[in-house]
């Protein structure tokens, strides 16, 4: 299975915008959308609704998700996974790293990993 995104409310709305305009079948949806959590949601709840509907997280909050993270396994929590920017990073390498994770990875791979990105 291919990758799906959540983009956090924190991430330039353009990335979902060019990503699917460059790639029309990636799935990316953000915090806000009809069907996600609303914005403002805490970090535990979006954890807990990335781990129910198989979503891959994508952020730059560096603060406070990775230790949100490491309570979220601990409790007996999964996710599919979090790649987490730096906060001053532009969109085109976002969007080549996204679009290539997703081209050439399985969604798997990332199952209870946190990945920085920029490597």
């Amino acid at each position: 299975m291919r990758p799906r995104f959540l983009l956090d409310e924190d991430m330039d709305p353009e990335v979902r915008v060019q990503l699917q305009k460059k790639q029309p079948e990636i799935e990316v949806v953000v915090i806000g959308d009809p069907g996600v959590p609303p914005k403002s949601t805490p970090d535990p709840i979006i954890l807990e609704w990335i781990e129910h509907n198989s979503y891959i997280l994508v952020t730059n909050n560096r603060r406070t998700m990775p230790g949100h993270f490491g309570n979220h396994l601990k409790t007996g929590g999964q996710v599919p996974g979090i790649l987490i920017f730096r906060k001053k990073y532009v969109i085109r390498p976002i969007l080549e790293m996204l679009e290539m994770i997703w081209a050439a990875s399985d969604a798997e791979e990332y199952r209870n990993k946190i990945e920085y990105l920029p490597l």
